[in-house]
Parts: C-alpha cells; structure tokens; sequence
C-alpha cells in the first residue's frame, strides 16, 4: 500500500551534494553544491543541455551513484553512507529506472525482463509472474511476452523498460531522456503514460534537454548549467 501523500514533506533530499571526477591531473565537476527537494507526487524535471550534469544529478538522485560530497537522504533517511548492497535493496524497493537506451537484457524474453527485478526482491514466483502479466496487459504488451528486445520496436522497447520500472511497484520513476531515441508521436505517448502514473501517485522525474517536453509535462523544473543549479521553476497545471 502506498503512503499518503505530505505535499510539504521531502521524499529525496539531495543536500549540497557534489560528484567529481579526477581525469588525470585535473577534476570534473560533475555535479558542484546541487540541492534539490523532491516531495512525494511530483512531476520533476531535470533540465539543461550536454554536459550540464543533468544526467548525474539524476543517477545521484536515485543511489545510482553516491556523491564526492554531501548527503542525500530517502523518507528521512540518510543513504549517503550505505554499502552498495543495502542501496540495491533500497533502490529495488523504492525507485524504478526508465534509460534512454533502454537497457534490457537482450536474452531475456520481454516477460522474463520484467519479472527479474521482482526474483531480485525475493517475491515469489506466482506473484511475479501474475504481476507481470498485468503489468503488460496494462501497456499493451501481452502479445510481446515471448518476444526478445531484438525482435520488437523501440517503442516497444521503452514500454517494456517501463514495465520493468513499475515490477516493484516504486514511489519513485526516475527517467532519462525517455523520448530520446523515439520518434516525436512515440515519445509523447511515453509521457502521457508517465502523467498516468503521476495522476495514480507516483512521484516522477525525468532528465530532458527539451524546454518544451520539461515545460508541457514537469510541475517543477531544475534547470542546470555547469554542474550547478541555475534556477527553479514552477509550471502551472490544469
């Protein structure tokens, strides 16, 4: 069951968190003293162009990466100091992932990409197979469930990554450009979807280099520029 939703409450707090990278004698700062407050049932994008940072920002805001300095906290909890296994578990409980490029296990049937992140969680065999099954029901993928990535569509493809993304059943979508490698008509049902899921509870962030995708979709936009946050803006909704 998921909690209710405290509008004034921070889910992921990243609290003047950095990452640098040492590139032989000289450091990259990734990420440089970015804090941003994410509340449950947000729409939030994370906004800027190449190198911006937008993308580590990201990754840090979903454990995938932990920062060079700084602390970043989940319902409360600082996770700045856990063991790459106790993130996993967290990340598997608490956050789905959506890649640009998809990232889907090329051997693995679409039924079988979906159901791993739930062995992965222990869940047992008939709950995971009976939730995947609703899972691709629910984004018109049934027929696919024997298909390998290489025998489908990218559009198939980024709804498959969704589907895997929703397995556990997450606070949380963190997604990368996910109209990135998709045509203009494609893309948007992927964020007409993700406003489903939002609208259902879910809290929502997404990395884009498009003004007009973060401004058409995202409540609260974080614009970024060299590693640091530019400003932030609030899109009014109908």
């Amino acid at each position: 069951m998921k909690k209710e939703i405290d509008s004034d409450k921070a889910f992921i707090r990243l609290n003047n968190v950095a990452k640098y990278y040492e590139m032989g004698e000289s450091v990259v700062k990734a990420v440089d003293g970015v804090s941003i407050d994410i509340k449950r049932g947000d729409f939030v994008a994370v906004m800027g162009p190449s190198g911006s940072g937008k993308s580590t920002a990201m990754n840090l805001v979903g454990s995938l990466d932990m920062p060079t300095k700084g602390h970043i906290f989940l319902d409360g909890e600082d996770i700045s100091s856990l063991n790459e296994s106790e993130l996993a578990q967290v990340r598997g409980k608490n956050i789905g992932f959506i890649f640009q490029q998809f990232n889907l296990i090329p051997t693995l049937t679409v039924f079988e990409n979906v159901v791993l992140p739930m062995a992965l969680q222990g869940v047992p065999q008939y709950e995971r197979e009976e939730k995947a099954e609703k899972i691709l029901r629910r984004l018109d993928l049934l027929d696919r469930r024997e298909h390998y990535p290489n025998q489908i569509s990218g559009g198939q493809q980024q709804r498959v990554a969704i589907a895997r993304a929703l397995a556990n059943d997450p606070e949380v979508i963190l997604a990368d450009e996910p109209t990135g490698n998709l045509d203009t008509k494609t893309g948007l049902k992927v964020m007409d979807f993700l406003t489903e899921l939002n609208k259902e509870g879910r809290t929502i962030v997404f990395v884009t280099h498009s003004p007009e995708l973060a401004k058409k979709y995202a409540h609260t936009i974080y614009w970024l520029k060299d590693g640091k946050i530019e400003r932030v803006t609030k899109e009014r909704k109908k």
